[in-house]
């Protein structure tokens, strides 16, 4: 149901008549109740349940809000607005430094790996469920995403690393996992509430369980799909979204993400050809990481892509498929070279990028494991945002990306040589 504007109450309007008023732009992550709201970055009717032109009394309306909306244009005493500019101001340059870390990346590792894995196991356990025609049970989905929220909010590259080790037999189940680890790591940066945090997170958990129903010689076709393939392959969306609507305990914006995560702002996607103004934010940025990860993971078609790839195409698809500012805000989070990368020195060295910066896209901090002879070496950390140099006095600057296991530096086994050390210490 949809409900319009109620009456004014003469006596309100006239007490809003006797104090100076201003309209201003805001984020929807700046919102809170009282505020007044007269503009919709969309039709009014797109956001469910809501008057047109209303104050916020209560959570529900706040959510919804900042699960639709980009922004919102809100009416208040000036006096009560001037606060909230310096507020969007701290977080523009919040932006620009790297995600604050309350935990080192070797001792956040193993909560990250058992969050990982406890991931894995509902994610397979669920798949397997819907293709054996089982009762969907998401009653685990919570406290998965939860433990992935908790840590993330410690240290963000831990689960960036464990993102790294991608197997190709296992892409759906896995690409689910990394996709929600990919968007809670994303809506904090973006500084979503946690409340935000965990639901965008159940939507990238659960924005490819349609798939399931899509029969597996087309899911598994090692070459290019004919027209009536593809279009069983686009109805992925439908199905994921009969299956989520009936869960009530969800969020309604979970399903819908599901239903609309193909869908593009220039109107040319699927399943229903929304214009840009009909596609929620949730929905944005769940495109977002989800193209990435298909970009960058190998596939039965076709090796996966490097990062700096995947980058430029997200990149030369803004305005078209994605939102141009949430595409330059996951670059900037992301980096040219993401945690868990190796990388060449110039200098002939090997390295592991440990975190990046995103005012620095180029100059991640690092670790070196190998001399320029492709020697192990005691291990050292560099940050390369500072300029350093190299024993023959050259400044280190990254050469190129290398594949993981280059040199047999296998990442998985690096993650639990981390991981044992902790243990021991």
């Amino acid at each position: 149901m949809w409900f319009r504007r109620p009456p004014d109450n003469p006596k309100l309007s006239n007490q809003r008549a006797s104090v100076a008023l201003t309209r201003t732009r805001l984020p929807v992550d700046l919102l809170a109740p009282g505020m007044r709201i007269v503009k919709l970055d969309r039709p009014w009717t797109e956001v469910p349940v809501l008057f047109q032109g209303f104050t916020i009394d209560n959570a529900d309306q706040l959510s919804l809000l900042r699960h639709y909306c980009d922004w919102v244009v809100v009416e208040a005493e000036t006096r009560t607005l001037a606060p909230l500019m310096s507020k969007i101001e701290a977080r523009r340059r919040r932006r620009e430094q790297p995600m604050p870390e309350s935990r080192s990346l070797e001792s956040e590792l193993p909560g990250a790996s058992r969050a990982y894995a406890a991931g894995q196991r509902f994610v397979s356990r669920m798949l397997a469920d819907i293709e054996a025609g089982n009762m969907l049970d998401l009653t685990d989905s919570r406290p998965v995403i939860a433990a992935c929220v908790t840590s993330i909010s410690a240290n963000p590259n831990a689960m960036f690393w464990m993102n790294r080790i991608k197997h190709q037999d296992a892409y759906t189940a896995e690409h689910c996992l990394r996709v929600a680890i990919f968007a809670v790591a994303f809506a904090r940066f973006l500084d979503f509430p946690k409340q935000d945090m965990e639901v965008i997170g159940l939507c990238g958990l659960l924005h490819d369980i349609g798939k399931m129903h899509v029969p597996k010689t087309i899911l598994n076709k090692p070459g290019a799909l004919n027209s009536e393939e593809m279009a069983e392959m686009k109805r992925h969306t439908e199905y994921g979204f009969s299956l989520l609507q009936s869960h009530h305990t969800l969020d309604p914006i979970v399903a819908a993400v599901c239903r609309d995560h193909h869908e593009r702002l220039d109107g040319r996607g699927y399943p229903r050809g929304l214009e840009a103004w009909q596609i929620s934010r949730f929905a944005r940025l769940i495109s977002i990481v989800d193209a990435y990860d298909a970009i960058t993971s190998d596939r039965c078609y076709r090796a996966g892509l490097s990062a700096s790839d995947a980058m430029r195409i997200l990149f030369r698809e803004r305005n078209k498929q994605f939102d141009p500012e949430l595409i330059e805000a996951f670059i900037r989070m992301i980096g040219i070279y993401p945690p868990g990368s190796l990388v060449e020195m110039t200098n002939g060295e090997i390295a592991v990028v440990i975190g990046t910066h995103p005012s620095y896209k180029l100059r991640p901090r690092i670790e070196i494991l190998l001399n320029g002879d492709k020697q192990p070496i005691a291990q050292r950390l560099v940050d390369l945002k500072d300029e350093p140099t190299d024993d023959n006095g050259h400044i280190y600057t990254i050469a190129a990306p290398l594949p993981d296991g280059a040199y047999d530096i296998s990442l998985s086994r690096r993650v639990r040589d981390m991981i044992r050390n902790q243990s021991i210490s």
